[in-house]
């Protein structure tokens, strides 16, 4: 390619041209403001500017209809060239030697000038998407923050008139004398209200594990109490079933927010309860492996489908086939998931049909440095 260096217009022109990306609207897409900025600032007869990422071209000036395919080509095949018959020059635009589109002018400009025209649409290119980007995560952090903000007043607020509704149903129920309909009844508004005032409960955890602020109470807390107490809570759905404990060793202690634990340790429990075959063992254990402290909970049930094992921690996801066996909100699981990241640990499950399905929960052993002696 031959050089043809740029004259005192096209440097005074340059000049202003680099002045003036500075001022652009990132809020907006760059490429068509550039290419009119571009087209009057080196009096050229045309630019086209083609933009990878967005996969748009953006046209200034007056242009024959193959130009788009022309400047895909640039670009896809990265060929740069002058032509001196037609006035094009072609050039691709890059990052860090990465293309991420390509230019056409059309026009009295310089090799070197269209050179530094390439260069400048490129770091405008790469300015408005990181910008795109960090507006876009913004965007979706404080989306997060309201409605991690709104899940904790909703939930705190149900709270009252689910503990009044509580004390009044106990309270009618102690007084006696109701039709088999009216003691029915009595139960069912007793169990709904149950029911909801898990579901603010978790709400509750959920909005805690979700905040930016998360503070851990780390304590020491035996292994084997912690699952003692999520038994404790998951009592009802262990009807009929049969428990086996295990830990190793017996006196294995670990550090952490006892009430986070307990809440994870609780969800993988109930789970098993709901969805194990009745009559069968539910085993949980505790031990230590691999610099980490590793909690299970073993169930024959239905097997979750390998396809959705990966889903299962999240919010609101429920496996396919067990809305018809146990109600639940599908928020159990992910705030089990919550907990064990909130402690630098992580959860996972195995599951098929002839070993049972199995909920692991490991917590890193390193975190015994946030107790104090």
């Amino acid at each position: 390619m031959n050089y043809f260096p740029p004259d005192s217009h096209e440097l005074t022109a340059l000049s202003h041209l680099i002045a003036s990306t500075t001022q652009l609207d990132l809020h907006r897409k760059p490429g068509a403001q550039l290419a009119e900025r571009i087209r009057v600032a080196l009096r050229l007869e045309a630019v086209a500017i083609f933009d990878a990422d967005l996969d748009e071209t953006y046209q200034a000036g007056t242009w024959w209809p193959a130009v788009e395919n022309q400047i895909r080509n640039v670009y896809v095949f990265e060929t740069m060239r002058d032509e001196p018959v037609t006035g094009q020059r072609q050039r691709v635009l890059r990052i860090g030697g990465l293309p991420i589109g390509s230019l056409l002018l059309r026009g009295e400009a310089s090799s070197s000038t269209a050179d530094a025209v390439a260069a400048l649409v490129a770091i405008t290119f790469d300015r408005y998407h990181s910008f795109a980007n960090e507006t876009r995560i913004e965007s979706a952090r404080r989306a997060e923050q309201l409605r991690t903000t709104v899940l904790d007043h909703l939930a705190h607020a149900y709270k009252t008139p689910l503990t009044a509704i509580r004390a009044a149903s106990s309270g009618l129920a102690e007084t006696g004398n109701f039709t088999p309909a009216q003691s029915s009844l009595l139960a069912l508004i007793d169990e709904q209200t149950q029911l909801l005032d898990q579901l603010t409960t978790q709400l509750l955890q959920t909005s805690r594990l979700e905040a930016h602020d998360l503070a851990l109470h780390a304590e020491r807390i035996s292994a084997l109490a912690l699952i003692e107490e999520a038994i404790a809570e998951a009592r009802e759905q262990l009807t009929g079933m049969r428990v086996s404990i295990s830990v190793t060793p017996e006196d294995l202690v670990l550090c952490g927010d006892r009430s986070l634990l307990r809440a994870m340790l609780t969800q993988f429990v109930d789970n098993a309860g709901k969805y194990g075959q009745a009559g069968t063992v539910v085993t949980i254990s505790a031990l230590r492996r691999a610099g980490a402290l590793l909690f299970s909970v073993h169930n024959f049930g239905p097997a979750i489908p390998a396809e959705e094992q990966e889903h299962i921690f999240e919010r609101y996801f429920r496996a396919s086939g067990t809305s018809m066996r146990a109600s639940g909100t599908g928020v159990g699981l992910s705030i089990a998931r919550h907990a064990a990241q909130a402690h630098g640990g992580d959860v996972w499950v195995t599951s098929d049909a002839e070993r049972g399905t199995t909920f692991y929960a490991s917590v890193p052993a390193e975190t015994e440095e946030l107790c104090t002696s």
